[in-house]
C-alpha cells in the first residue's frame, strides 16, 4: 500500500486516493542539448560540435515546445522526443568517456 501524497489531495478527492506507483528508468538513449529551437520552422540546433541543425515533425512540437538547454532524445526503438533540461539531467548520466 502506498502513502497518500498530500499535494494531490483536494477537498473533492476521494478518501481512498493513493500515490501512484513509482518507477526508475534504466533506458539508454541518444541525446543532444538544444541551443536554439524555432517553432515556426520546426528546426533545432545543437550545442555539441559536429551535429547539423535538423527539422523535426510538427507532431513533436505539439507535445512540447523546447527551449535552449532542453534535450532532443532518441530512444532505442527510434521514438524521438524533447525533454526538459531538469527532467533529463535528473534521469540520465552520460555514458561517454570524460577526459
Amino acid at each position: 500500500m502506498h502513502d497518500r501524497n498530500p499535494d494531490d489531495i483536494t477537498d473533492d478527492a476521494p478518501a481512498a486516493q493513493m500515490e501512484m506507483p513509482r518507477y526508475v528508468s534504466h533506458k539508454k538513449v541518444w541525446a543532444l542539448e538544444i541551443v536554439s529551437a524555432d517553432r515556426l520552422t520546426c528546426k533545432v540546433s545543437f550545442a555539441e560540435k559536429g551535429y547539423a541543425a535538423v527539422t523535426l515533425p510538427a507532431e513533436m512540437w505539439a507535445r512540447y515546445q523546447p527551449v535552449a538547454g532542453d534535450f532532443y532524445v532518441v530512444y532505442a526503438d527510434g521514438y524521438k522526443s524533447f525533454s526538459p533540461r531538469k527532467a533529463f539531467q535528473e534521469g540520465y548520466a552520460s555514458l561517454e568517456n570524460k577526459g
